[in-house]
């Protein structure tokens, strides 16, 4: 079930079923209560699904202490008592637990099972069964990896949730930019110039610059060339003349992610190719 949650400072509203998220939006002034929020907060940490389970467990957990300190029980003989039983709980979780890892079918569906009935009680649940699917494919693909942040997430605004998909490749998430060729062509320095032939001069010195650059860059001998800042059109086409894709404005994290994902090295000189690390999955 859904709660509504209304800031008393800034008066925001939020709308979530997450016990984690409702919990840390409460300003506590108790102990216990605050113990309550640590649990929760490590369940969402550690699993991402269970934080309201264990926040009502602990919470009877406390409940039933206090009725046995109200018997005159020590509490450190209820706390003995509660690690025993923690211990016999975990035994019988080990005793009945299967381990399918060695069936490849047999542990998708165990997988799917875990990932449908987390998605049960989330805004996904009309739709749990495709975004089981989804999520189970996505953490196999990483061949045992327990990094969950190698898993990128794009999110974009319009459509319906069934059409989220899940790309085998890599997305760098960019936007396009769209200027005016003048504005886009040549750098908008100023600088003075007694005449024509000087500013020509000086026209044919930075293109002359620019072009041992990209020439540099073409000794790497690489065939995809991503920039996190503007390439001009004259590097552009110089770029594609000799068979290079060229990405500009690729966000960090992107580049961050892509050097990950191909073992390539970030670079900013390229005076010594032979020092620099490349991909050769293209």
């Amino acid at each position: 079930m859904d709660k509504i949650l209304q800031s008393a400072s800034t008066g925001t509203v939020m709308v979530t079923n997450d016990g984690a998220t409702i919990l840390k939006s409460i300003a506590l002034d108790n102990a216990a209560a605050k113990v309550l929020v640590n649990i929760s907060k490590v369940q969402d940490d550690e699993v991402g699904d269970g934080t309201t389970s264990v926040a009502v467990l602990a919470a009877e957990l406390l409940r039933e202490a206090e009725k046995l300190v109200d018997q005159k029980i020590h509490p450190q003989t209820i706390i003995e008592g509660y690690r025993i039983a923690s211990a016999a709980a975990l035994k019988a979780l080990e005793e009945s637990s299967v381990d399918n890892s060695s069936n490849q079918e047999k542990f998708r569906e165990d997988l799917v099972s875990i990932a449908r009935t987390t998605l049960s009680s989330k805004v996904l649940s009309q739709d749990r069964e495709y975004f089981a699917n989804l999520a189970t494919d996505a953490v196999l693909r990483m061949r045992g990896a327990t990094d969950l942040t190698n898993i990128q997430i794009i999110k974009k605004a319009g459509g319906k949730l069934s059409d989220s998909y899940l790309d085998p490749g890599f997305i760098l998430d960019k936007k396009v930019r769209r200027e005016p060729a003048q504005a886009r062509g040549e750098r908008q320095d100023h600088v003075k110039v007694e005449g024509t032939g000087k500013l020509a001069e000086l026209e044919k010195a930075e293109r002359e610059k620019m072009k041992a650059k990209v020439e540099r860059i073409k000794g790497h001998g690489i065939n995809c060339f991503v920039n996190r800042q503007l390439i001009y059109n004259w590097p552009e086409q110089l770029f594609s003349d000799a068979g290079i894709a060229s990405i500009e404005h690729a966000d960090f994290d992107g580049v961050e992610r892509l050097a990950l994902v191909t073992g390539a090295e970030i670079t900013s000189t390229f005076d010594h190719p032979e020092h620099v690390k490349l991909d050769r999955s293209f």
